[in-house]
């Protein structure tokens, strides 16, 4: 079993990946292979919205999300993590979310895998922020696992903050036993949900 923790923070030593590798701990504990993924140093473009993508599968762009792509579609589980920037996600994240939309077949899809969700934020934007990746994970039929909301001081971090870290350890175990349960989608459910709502004709 692979469970694959993606850093969208810009900080390769800040509080999300102190608290990804804690889960990853915690996955690697229950048995699970893992590997953290950090943006830092990376290229991924946004969204060109060429559609060439329609059918295939596979984005035209060449950056390294051809690379985090493979990963994640190779992962029992993905640990999506961001910090709070401006109320959001960071940019790095919405660039990856974005273009997962290449993930459209039946072949190359992220339906059934399982997501949690680690977050730091500084003051407000959390809980935008937790439903914004639970929505993302929702209409790609990633099966939601818990979630991490730390808010942790300017000054000290995660220093004493023993309770975060023990859940974020708990996340990790908890994705490797919820991905054993190879829970699925019913097969008459879209892989990749269309935007439901009012639509004029």
């Amino acid at each position: 079993m692979k469970i694959l923790g993606l850093s969208c923070s810009p900080n390769i030593h800040g509080n999300t990946v102190t608290l990804m590798e804690q889960a990853l701990k915690g996955a690697n504990a229950e048995g699970a292979d893992t590997e953290l993924w950090s943006i830092v140093g990376k290229t991924i473009q946004p969204c060109q919205a060429c559609r060439s993508c329609f059918g295939k599968g596979v984005c035209k762009i060449k950056d390294d999300m051809q690379e985090l792509g493979d990963k994640m579609l190779a992962a029992d589980g993905i640990i999506f993590g961001t910090p709070v920037y401006f109320w959001d996600v960071t940019a790095q994240a919405k660039a990856v979310i974005d273009r997962t939309f290449a993930f459209n077949t039946p072949e190359r899809n992220l339906a059934n895998k399982v997501g949690g969700i680690i977050v730091t934020a500084g003051s407000l934007g959390m809980i935008d922020v937790l439903k914004e990746i639970y929505f993302y994970m929702a209409n790609r039929r990633i099966i939601p696992a818990n979630y991490i909301a730390a808010y942790p001081s300017m000054q000290d971090g995660l220093k004493g903050m023993e309770k975060c870290m023990q859940a974020s350890y708990d996340l990790g175990r908890q994705m490797v036993k919820i991905a054993a349960q190879k829970f699925q989608y019913p097969p008459d459910i879209p892989k990749n949900a269309p935007a439901y709502g009012t639509h004029t004709k």
